[in-house]
């Protein structure tokens, strides 16, 4: 199976969920254009598959993707595999993955509902290499794994 997008999500305030939008525009200065998460400099654009999701649909079936804050949701390829310094080439644009999982924050609006989250070991976090739009379809290829 093609590794591909699935969907491709934005929020205005952080700590909360992002929601499905039909392209993400991401710039090499701040990543996806609008988000509330786009100024950050190594963690610009977060990742979580679908299968990773599926991990936690039994304890809240209605989980979608954005609910757990990630930029763009996957589905064909383990994310959190990934060496830090993999390049990504999703639809048009390149990304180097600069962190796997996060700390999350107290203010979590999935952790409050389901009591854990999957982001701290699952979600990937990347920069911005080549700038461009993504939108759900585009096909997403490892072009290089880090050393």
């Amino acid at each position: 199976m093609m590794a591909k997008v699935i969907s491709v999500n934005t929020s205005v305030k952080k700590g909360t969920r992002k929601h499905p939008v039909d392209q993400i525009e991401l710039a090499c200065e701040g990543g996806v254009v609008g988000d509330s998460h786009g100024d950050l400099i190594n963690r610009q654009v977060s990742f979580l598959a679908d299968e990773s999701i599926d991990k936690m649909r039994p304890v809240l079936p209605t989980l979608a993707s954005g609910d757990f804050a990630e930029n763009i949701t996957t589905t064909g390829i383990e994310l959190h595999t990934l060496p830090v310094g993999t390049l990504l080439q999703v639809g048009p644009v390149r990304f180097e993955v600069t962190q796997i999982g996060k700390e999350c924050h107290a203010g979590c609006e999935i952790r409050k509902i389901v009591g854990s989250c999957i982001m701290p070991t699952e979600g990937i976090f990347a920069k911005v290499i080549v700038p461009g739009t993504v939108k759900a379809g585009d096909k997403v290829e490892v072009l290089k794994n880090a050393a």
